[in-house]
């Protein structure tokens, strides 16, 4: 997917019909880096709009492929986030969503509402392009539509901190903010930041909500700034993240290794270990000191003791249902091919032989988030992916164990 080249005297954006026509009552806002939290990047698009971006535009350039493309663009953990006495606020934007060939409909993004950190309102747009994917063939088409505004009314009169937690699960291109009173941006509230990097279940898949993916639930419990770099697919030990992540400011940094490495079938054990040495020597050139976890996976059987590829059980998508299966052999583990136990195994043993120089480097078993008896309690819908309540399992759970007693983070939170 190419990105355009950012336009520097953009024309005015055409505002959106169901938008009401601007008077005395509203103020429009200039959407500025100040007021966004969460993205790495700004790119300036055709229609005079912001595309938030989670990965820099130089990790971006370094590979092109489509699903990174449209992993990064999607917005989860991005907010806007501003001081007013505003009890009305609009905010036009254009959405990418996606659906799939034989499959029903996925739900609308949605807008989380906080006001002084309380969830108060939650919203949708209408509009916007769809990407439609057909995962029989891998191949894709996007069809164009008009933009939506999202609106939130009868909001406090008095001064107060708003966020607005842009969908976790939906690209979405930014237009124009609206008020009925003047935005200053939020001042910093001295939180630790907390960058966390990881699959398509640290970015939200199936969550119901932008502050109920699982990282969100645990930033918000432990009272620290999240920046999410859950990349659905996409943790591949890949330099360019690494690289991302090593130049990123932060107080508290996180990894969820492994599932993506297993279902993309994308390297063997001798290929492994020294790449997991590489991205985490990588991160501490610009971290050396800063606390780092490293988490294996949670509990999927599906690739417990077999290898990948993964890929989805198209009988299943007849019936309108998605459902994933693991296409490797167990015997194939002699060969090299990596499953969820050996992968465990490893990152284990990486991080106690490196801890040993370096204290601040820690480990913690995906299981401890969701294991064997989480599974019978809540099994993974499509045998890969959390659904809402377990995000909030694992949410809680991670803030616990990450954040109190002797966990890694104990003494990095507010």
């Amino acid at each position: 997917m190419q990105h355009p080249e950012p336009v520097p005297h953009p024309e005015p954006v055409p505002r959106p019909e169901s938008a009401p026509r601007p008077g005395p009552r509203w103020t429009t806002t200039p959407l500025t880096p100040e007021l966004l939290r969460g993205a790495l990047d700004l790119e300036t698009t055709e229609r005079g709009g912001l595309q938030p971006h989670r990965l820099p535009a130089r990790a971006r350039a370094q590979y092109t492929d489509s699903q990174l493309s449209v992993a990064e663009t999607q917005p989860s953990g991005v907010r806007l986030v501003f001081r007013t006495r505003a009890t009305a606020v609009e905010l036009d934007t254009l959405r990418t969503k996606r659906a799939y060939v034989g499959a029903p409909p996925r739900p609308d993004g949605v807008y989380d509402l906080l006001v002084d950190g309380r969830l108060v309102r939650q919203a949708s747009v209408s509009g916007g392009n769809t990407l439609t994917i057909d995962m029989t063939t891998g191949t894709t088409t996007t069809e164009s539509g008009p933009p939506g505004t999202v609106r939130f009314t009868e909001l406090p009169r008095e001064a107060k901190d708003v966020e607005i937690w842009l969908p976790h699960n939906e690209a979405t291109e930014l237009l124009a903010l609206r008020t009925d009173a003047p935005v200053e941006p939020l001042p910093d509230r001295g939180r630790k930041v907390w960058l966390h990097h990881g699959s398509s279940i640290s970015h939200g898949s199936d969550a119901a909500s932008p502050t109920t993916t699982w990282p969100a639930l645990a930033a918000s419990l432990a009272g620290v700034e999240l920046i999410n770099l859950g990349l659905s697919g996409s943790a591949l030990l890949d330099p360019f993240l690494a690289r991302a992540l090593r130049d990123t400011p932060a107080e508290l940094i996180s990894l969820k290794l492994g599932i993506n490495v297993v279902n993309a079938d994308l390297m063997r054990l001798r290929a492994f270990a020294p790449a997991v040495h590489g991205f985490l020597d990588t991160i501490r050139e610009g971290h050396p000191e800063t606390p780092l976890l490293v988490v294996s996976p949670i509990l999927c059987p599906i690739h417990e003791d077999t290898p990948g590829p993964c890929a989805p059980d198209l009988g299943n998508l007849v019936n309108g249902q998605i459902q994933f299966k693991a296409l490797g052999d167990p015997a194939e583990k002699a060969a090299g091919k990596l499953t969820l136990g050996i992968i465990r195994e490893e990152l284990s043993r990486i991080v106690t032989q490196r801890a040993a120089e370096d204290p601040h480097l820690h480990y913690l078993d995906g299981r401890e988030l969701y294991g064997a008896a989480d599974l019978t309690e809540l099994p993974l819908p499509d045998a890969l992916h959390p659904d809402a309540a377990t995000h909030r399992r694992i949410g809680e759970r991670f803030a616990k164990l990450a954040f109190t007693g002797g966990g890694a983070f104990a003494a990095g939170g507010a």
